[in-house]
């Protein structure tokens, strides 16, 4: 491996040591129709967006909700901490298209319709605003005492 190559692989890996990810792969639903309510969120505070999510109507939050609580989960256990205490936001949330299923639907006089069902993935990832450059492992336990 050459030593650029090397240096930008470490610091893609030192970058996701301070973040937190979760991914649903496969939903069979059209990626427009996600991106609508991942665009409400994104950018947002945890707390702020499981709220948005809750609310909104379509059927595609209850995914990203279920997606974005995952996320916490993993947060947590990957440091230790509550997500009240570190204040996570949704620093990116991604929806690309998945696999279409390719069908047909009889038409008139010996023709067909193609149908296309599609699917997407998701991807979201967590940061911290307080301790952004905490390694794994490491909690921040600095008190202010003044």
């Amino acid at each position: 491996m050459g030593a650029r190559k090397k240096i930008a692989a470490n610091k893609r890996k030192e970058a996701k040591r301070t973040v937190c990810t979760a991914s649903l792969k496969g939903r069979p639903t059209s990626p427009r129709k996600m991106r609508l309510v991942v665009d409400t969120v994104r950018g947002l505070d945890v707390d702020k967006a499981i709220n948005i999510l809750t609310f909104t109507r379509r059927e595609t939050a209850d995914d990203v909700l279920k997606l974005l609580k995952s996320a916490i989960n993993n947060w947590e256990q990957k440091f230790q901490t509550s997500p009240e205490e570190s204040e996570l936001f949704i620093k990116t949330i991604t929806v690309d298209a998945g696999r279409t299923l390719k069908r047909f639907l009889p038409a008139p006089m010996g023709r067909a319709y193609r149908v296309r069902k599609r699917s997407c993935h998701v991807n979201i990832e967590l940061a911290s605003r307080i301790n952004a450059n905490t390694p794994i492992g490491e909690v921040n336990n600095n008190i202010d005492t003044e």
